[in-house]
């Protein structure tokens, strides 16, 4: 069997900004499938984040301010528990999509440095750490595609069909991204399926390494030209920032 169409897991949140070194998790949700087209499994957490959470954000995700405050959880458990069942997930063999993961993973591994003084690499070390990232994936595979590449886009190009959760997280938009991200990388392995059936998932986590740094040394040079900075390197997690000088 191949490794699109056996047992994956993916990962997803919804934060307070697009800033992965100071914003925070407000939901996180992992889908675990054991095989293609069979109905998924989700874990699910609401984060009380502790800062404000802009409206725009809250109301995306069909929330308020007082529903967080309510029902979402200090962050400090959470986001032990979310490591946990990650390492969870590598340990059991099952590779972890993460669509963006230097953004997905960076929030975590930033969220457990702030509230548990640890960092995700040191949770998940000696656990066969395999991560698939569809931006990674498409963007190396089909380079030269004109227009966007959100997820959504992906979905639809790819023409990848999500699976229904077990559990009623039907239209939790973290959780919808989450499967969304699972399907796209099944539907990209069968598409290039000639070039990819043959990996393992531990070389293609090495791949794409290689495919990032090259996908974002791209991206520096159209960013320079117009004047603008591009994200910075490292996948599937960014390096910690060095400390600031007093």
């Amino acid at each position: 069997m191949t490794w699109f169409e056996g047992p994956l897991a993916a990962f997803g949140t919804a934060t307070t900004g697009a800033d992965a070194e100071e914003d925070r998790i407000v939901v996180a949700a992992l889908v675990v499938q054991d095989l293609a087209g069979v109905r998924p499994r989700v874990t699910r957490w609401l984060v009380d984040p502790g800062v404000p959470v802009p409206a725009e954000v809250a109301g995306g995700l069909g929330l308020t301010d007082d529903c967080l405050h309510r029902t979402g959880r200090w962050p400090a458990p959470v986001v032990a528990e979310v490591a946990g069942a990650l390492g969870g997930q590598c340990t059991a063999g099952r590779p972890l999509v993460v669509m963006d993961a230097p953004f997905g993973l960076t929030v975590l591994d930033r969220e457990l440095r702030r509230h548990r003084a640890t960092s995700l690499a040191r949770l998940l070390t000696g656990a066969p750490f395999h991560v698939l990232d569809p931006c990674v994936l498409d963007g190396h595979l089909d380079r030269y595609r004109k227009g966007p590449r959100a997820l959504a886009d992906l979905s639809e190009h790819y023409k990848a069909e999500r699976a229904e959760p077990a559990d009623g997280a039907r239209g939790e938009p973290t959780t919808l991204a989450a499967l969304t991200a699972l399907e796209v990388v099944r539907a990209i392995g069968r598409r290039f399926a000639t070039r990819l059936e043959r990996l393992g998932a531990a070389e293609l986590h090495g791949l794409q390494a290689g495919w990032h740094a090259e996908l974002a040394r791209g991206q520096q040079s159209w960013f320079s030209r117009a004047g603008e900075e591009a994200a910075g390197a490292g996948w599937p997690l960014r390096p910690e920032r060095p400390a600031e000088a007093a």
